[in-house]
C-alpha cells in the first residue's frame, strides 16, 4: 500500500523549490563521488540547506529574550482630543490592531517562564499615522534612573561570567551600591515578582511620556494596562514545579478556546505647570505618581485574540523601541527614557537587520514612504526600493515623492530655565519613601514573602553587601530592616 502525503490520492504536490525558485529533483541524498565516495563540491543545494541552517536563529536579545505575544484590538472608550492630536484616541469605539509581546528580562530563551524577575509588556499599536511602541514592564517602576547605568545592572543580574552559575552576591552588591533600586527591589522580592501567567500581569508604561494636542499645548502622561483576569501570583516554592514553558502554554491555549485575555487601559495626566512644582521628580523612573494626586483616567480596552502564526517570523523578530512615537505622542526629560530612545533601535539593527521595520510584524498598516535606501532585507516593502529620489530635499513633489508634514510637528519640550550643561548626581534623591509607601500598605503574608525572598538571596552575599542592604531597608521602614536582619541571620545560621 502506497503512502500519499498529500491530501488526495490524485493531488499535485506544490514544487519543492530551492532559495533561487529552481525545482529541486533530490532532497534525500547529496550528490557523491561513487555510492560510497565523498560529497562533491557541486551539492550547491546541500550547501544552501546547511548554509540556512547555520542562520535560522538570530541573536537572542541581551535582555527580554524569552517571550510569547499575541495580536488583538484596543478600543478607545474616552476621547483624548483635548490633551493629544494622536488620531486612534480622537474617538470612543475607535479600534486599533495591536501586537503584544510579553517577556521575562534577565534569562535567556533557555531560562524559565517563572523566574522571579519583571515581566517585559511590549504593545505595537498599527495605527494610521504610523506605530506606536508603548514598551513597558509589568512594574509601574524600574531599577534605575539613568540609562548609563543600564548594563552594569545587566551584567550584575546575569550569571557568573566565570561560573555561569546564577551569582546572589552580584545582584545584591549593586543594590547596595545603587539605593535608587530599593523601590523596584522591593516589588520584585514581593509576591508579585512571580506572575502566574501573563494574562494575569499589569502593563505599565513606567516612563513619563508626553501628549500634545491641537493647541500645542503639552501633558505628561502614564500609561496603565490593567488585567482583567485579576493578577494571580506563584510562591517561589509553588513556580519550581512549574513547567519552564508555562506561561507560553497558558497563553496560547487561552486564547486557541477562545478565552480572550484583556486590559483596561487608563493614563494619568499632569500639565507642564504640575511638572514644574510638584513635590517629587515626575521623570524619575524609580517613582510613582500618586494616584490620590493624578488618578486613573479609564481610556480604553486592550483584547488579545489571535496567536501568531510563526513563533519566529512574528514573536522572536518582533522588534520594539521607545523611539517608535507617533504625532501626538512624545518622550520626555526621563534620563532611563532617553538612553532607550537610542539603545532599542541600535540593538534591532544589529539583531534583526538594517530594514527590521519592513518585516511584517513590525511594519506599518499605513503606508510608508520615505527617503532611506538599501541594507539588508531592503526592498520588502515596495515603496522603499522604488527607482524614485534617493534624497531630500529635491523637485519632484509632482510626482509623488514624499515630502516633510509641518502640521505634525511636536511643540517645543520645556527644559529648566538657565539650565547648565553638566554631569548632575541624583545617586541620593530620596530613594526610600516610595519602598517604605509600599512596604506599610502590604499584608502581614505579604511582608513574610518579601522578607524570606530577600534573605535567600541576600544570606549568601558578603557581610559589607549585607550591612549595606540593612540600612536601606531601615530607611524605607524599621520593621522592614529589622524583619531582614532576622531571616538573613536566621539563614546563615541553618546553612552553618
Amino acid at each position: 500500500m502506497s503512502k500519499c502525503p498529500y491530501s488526495g490520492a490524485n493531488s499535485t504536490p506544490t514544487q519543492l523549490t530551492s532559495a533561487n525558485g529552481a525545482p529541486v529533483a533530490n532532497d534525500n541524498q547529496s550528490r557523491t563521488a561513487g555510492r560510497r565516495g565523498p560529497v562533491t563540491f557541486d551539492n550547491h543545494y546541500l550547501f544552501e540547506k546547511l548554509a540556512h541552517f547555520n542562520r535560522e536563529r538570530i541573536p537572542e536579545r541581551v535582555v527580554h529574550a524569552r517571550g510569547s505575544a499575541a495580536y488583538g484590538t484596543f478600543t478607545v472608550t474616552k476621547s483624548l482630543s483635548d490633551y493629544t492630536i494622536a488620531d486612534f484616541l480622537q474617538k470612543e469605539g475607535t479600534q486599533t490592531d495591536v501586537f503584544l509581546r510579553f517577556s521575562t528580562v534577565g534569562g535567556g530563551q533557555d531560562s524559565s517562564d517563572y523566574a522571579r524577575d519583571p515581566r517585559g509588556f511590549a504593545v505595537k499599536f498599527y495605527t494610521q499615522q504610523g506605530n506606536w511602541d508603548m514598551v513597558g514592564n509589568n512594574t509601574p517602576v524600574f531599577f534605575l534612573r539613568d540609562g548609563i547605568k543600564f548594563p552594569d545592572f545587566i551584567h550584575s543580574q546575569k550569571k557568573n561570567p566565570r561560573t555561569n552559575l546564577p551569582d546572589p552576591q552580584a545582584v545584591y552588591e549593586f543594590w547596595a551600591n545603587n539605593p535608587q533600586s530599593l523601590h523596584q527591589s522591593t516589588i520584585l522580592m514581593s509576591d508579585r515578582g512571580i506572575p502566574l501567567s501573563y494574562r494575569h500581569v499589569n502593563g505599565y508604561s513606567s516612563h513619563t511620556l508626553s501628549f500634545w494636542n491641537a493647541a500645542g499645548e503639552r501633558y505628561w502622561v502614564k500609561w496603565h494596562f490593567k488585567t482583567n483576569q485579576g493578577i494571580k501570583t506563584l510562591t517561589s516554592e509553588e513556580a519550581a514545579k512549574m513547567p519552564a514553558f508555562g506561561a507560553q502554554q497558558d497563553l496560547v491555549d487561552s486564547i486557541d478556546k477562545g478565552d480572550f485575555p484583556s486590559w483596561t487601559v487608563n493614563v494619568q495626566i499632569m500639565t507642564e505647570e504640575e511638572g514644574k512644582t510638584y513635590k517629587i521628580n515626575p521623570f524619575d523612573l524609580t517613582k510613582i505618581w500618586p494616584h490620590s494626586d493624578f488618578p486613573l483616567i479609564e481610556v480604553g480596552q486592550l483584547e488579545l485574540n489571535r496567536n501568531v502564526d510563526n513563533y519566529f517570523a512574528e514573536t522572536e523578530q518582533a522588534t520594539f523601541a521607545p523611539s517608535n512615537l507617533v504625532p501626538g505622542i512624545g518622550a520626555s526629560p526621563d534620563r532611563m527614557l532617553q538612553a532607550r530612545l537610542l539603545a532599542y533601535q541600535d540593538a534591532q539593527r544589529y539583531r534583526v537587520g538594517t530594514n527590521y521595520s519592513q518585516i511584517p510584524v513590525n511594519s506599518p498598516k499605513c503606508p510608508v514612504h520615505n527617503y532611506q535606501r538599501d541594507g539588508a532585507f531592503a526592498g520588502i516593502n515596495p515603496a522603499l526600493a522604488g527607482s524614485g529620489a534617493n534624497f531630500y530635499p529635491n523637485n519632484r513633489a509632482q510626482v509623488g515623492e514624499p515630502a516633510q508634514v509641518p502640521d505634525v510637528a511636536e511643540p517645543p519640550m520645556p527644559l529648566e530655565q538657565d539650565a547648565w550643561l553638566d554631569i548632575y548626581d541624583t545617586q541620593d534623591d530620596d530613594n526610600f519613601s516610595q519602598a517604605g509607601d509600599l512596604y506599610r500598605i502590604m499584608s502581614e503574608d505579604q511582608k513574610q514573602q518579601l522578607v524570606s525572598n530577600i534573605a535567600d538571596g541576600l544570606s549568601q552575599a558578603t557581610d559589607d553587601v549585607q550591612q549595606a542592604m540593612f540600612a536601606q531597608y531601615d530607611q524605607a521602614d524599621v520593621d522592614y530592616g529589622q524583619r531582614v536582619r532576622k531571616e538573613v541571620a536566621k539563614r546563615i545560621a541553618a546553612n552553618g
